[in-house]
């Protein structure tokens, strides 16, 4: 007979072997770019290919993370919730390495033209605008800062989807000089969906039930609720998982 602690020892280990199998696969196309890289392979324009993959696959986690409560809910797969932090970080990863990309192949270091190209090319100044927009929600991925932060953590969260449409809209601009539209759009419909989707869920939710989360999440003016208090005011599940969003 299967007693309920191996059931979820077993359940533990398949999670613990999940992880290190998604960690690999978000690894991968780093790896590619370095095995490129080394074989001198980057194309005939090396600093616009390793510009153009970061990009894409910081894009492309960011999608992956969007996607995981759809997923979730159409598919009743709960313990997607449980990578969802991992895919969000590593979105902040390839943004990172897409902004250095940019900042140490393309403009070596050269900040005043750094700054320039922000203040006069709308299309980085989309770009740095999503990437400074991600900074605090990496910064607060933490059980730690979920906790801290309580409700307005989620609220804070949120911006994953501005973050997201600002993304789409610096790859449409930066295509629009060589009128090549199709990757744009193709990322835009997917963005796009994803937000209809949540919206959907939000308006469909019952006038009752949308009250009551109106309700709790108001404070008593003036009276500072205990720690405790605080982290109860969290799910349990959302303090074991901190992605860049959480429904």
């Amino acid at each position: 007979m299967r007693t309920p602690v191996g059931g979820q020892a077993r359940s533990q280990r398949r999670m613990r072997w999940l992880r290190v199998a998604v960690f690999v696969f978000a690894l991968v196309p780093l790896a590619r770019l370095v095995v490129l890289g080394a074989l001198d392979a980057l194309t005939a324009n090396p600093v616009e290919f390793v510009q153009r993959s970061t990009g894409t696959w910081a894009l492309a986690m960011l999608c992956i993370t969007l996607a995981v409560t759809p997923l979730r809910r159409l598919s009743g797969w709960g313990w997607l919730m449980r990578l969802r932090r991992m895919l969000g970080l590593f979105a902040f990863f390839y943004a990172c390495l897409h902004l250095l990309a940019y900042a140490w192949l393309d403009q070596w270091f050269d900040w005043n033209a750094i700054v320039d190209d922000v203040l006069d090319r709308p299309f980085i100044t989309v770009g740095m605008t999503a990437f400074l927009l991600l900074i605090p929600l990496a910064m607060t991925s933490t059980n730690a800062m979920m906790r801290r932060l309580g409700r307005r953590w989620q609220e804070l969260h949120r911006l994953v989807y501005a973050i997201a449409v600002l993304a789409v809209l610096h790859y449409w601009w930066h295509k629009a000089g060589k009128n090549d539209f199709s990757a744009p759009l193709a990322w835009a419909l997917v963005v796009g969906g994803l937000l209809a989707l949540r919206l959907t869920w939000h308006w469909a939710r019952p006038p009752a039930q949308a009250a009551r989360g109106a309700q709790g999440a108001r404070r008593t003016p003036g009276v500072a609720r205990p720690a405790t208090a605080r982290r109860a005011a969290l799910p349990a599940s959302s303090l074991r998982q901190a992605p860049l969003e959480r429904e």
